[in-house]
């Protein structure tokens, strides 16, 4: 069975998280208005060498002047190999960022180093120890080999994120549309994601003139288990809002198995069928989980 993590913050909506660039005061002053999840403050790949400063000084003020609406505060840090990532961590919390992004995360030990400085920011700024999440971005072969630890390095860690582009070069080869390339990255990435109780977010969908071939991209990594996926323009927005939101059948099929089930359990029996369907305890938490996320998308109108 895989492991539940009790963190509220580990389990809140994040369907959507959106990149934008630090550094750019016309995109960052109002994106809550497209209404994403998780909005991601990017001072790595976004902004150039020369720029780092200036971004960082861009993002400390967003942090601290801008109501972003409940909308969750994603800050993509620069490469542990770069001079920047510590000063981009004290800005980040001096700021009050919920959540910094480890790029190009490849070990346990590039999580803790991270967790290590974050605790000394969080200290020096008069912040709550504790209370700025990590989240890993896995972007090599050797990272996706090492994910299982790294989802286990930090208590801070909620989750761990695919980049597909630097994962596909690692790997000699490149993005299709078919995506055939990344299914082992993924899927290894979920089964270590849920047996360490983090989520899981799919890479970038690039060709904003393909909207149907998004979908089905969304689709089909909803289907292996992801909790949602990274993208670059609002128009993806709806597309992963409504195929990561329970449908209405999905969340009457959930209510009608968590009340018969509870309702065999008493009566002592163990497996039994729903409208045709064989079922046993083994889908209780299934069920549960699909109304716990239409009560996260204001979506659930039940009593459950």
């Amino acid at each position: 069975m895989a492991v539940i993590n009790t963190n509220p913050n580990f389990k809140r909506l994040r369907r959507s998280m959106m990149f934008l660039n630090a550094q750019k005061p016309s995109l960052i002053k109002d994106p809550y208005v497209y209404k994403p999840d998780s909005i991601m403050l990017d001072l790595e790949d976004a902004v150039a060498e020369n720029q780092k400063d200036a971004a960082r000084y861009s993002l400390f003020h967003a942090l601290k002047e801008i109501d972003y609406h409940g909308c969750e505060r994603v800050v993509r840090i620069n490469g542990l190999e770069t001079p920047h990532w510590k000063e981009d961590i004290r800005v980040c919390v001096a700021g009050g960022a919920d959540t910094i992004r480890i790029s190009k995360t490849e070990s346990a030990q590039d999580v803790k180093l991270v967790e290590e400085a974050i605790t000394a920011a969080e200290k020096e700024f008069h912040k709550e120890v504790g209370s700025t999440l990590i989240m890993a971005a896995i972007e090599s072969t050797k990272g996706i080999l090492n994910v299982y630890d790294i989802c286990q390095a930090s208590d801070r860690l909620f989750g761990v994120a695919l980049s597909g582009g630097d994962y596909t070069r690692d790997l000699q080869t490149s993005i299709s549309k078919t995506g055939v390339e990344l299914v082992g990255a993924r899927q290894q990435m979920v089964i270590a994601a849920r047996a360490t109780g983090r989520m899981c977010f799919d890479t970038v969908y690039t060709d904003l003139d393909d909207m149907e071939g998004f979908r089905k991209d969304v689709e089909m990594i909803k289907t292996m288990g992801f909790d949602g996926k990274s993208i670059i323009n609002p128009r993806q927005i709806p597309v992963c809002h409504e195929v990561f939101t329970p449908s209405e059948k999905q969340i009457r099929w959930a209510e009608a198995v968590v009340r018969e089930i509870d309702t065999k359990k008493a009566m002592g029996i163990g497996v039994f069928t729903l409208n045709g369907k064989m079922l046993d305890v083994a889908f209780y938490d299934g069920a549960k989980r699909t109304i716990a996320l239409a009560k996260a998308a204001g979506v659930y109108k039940g009593d459950l």
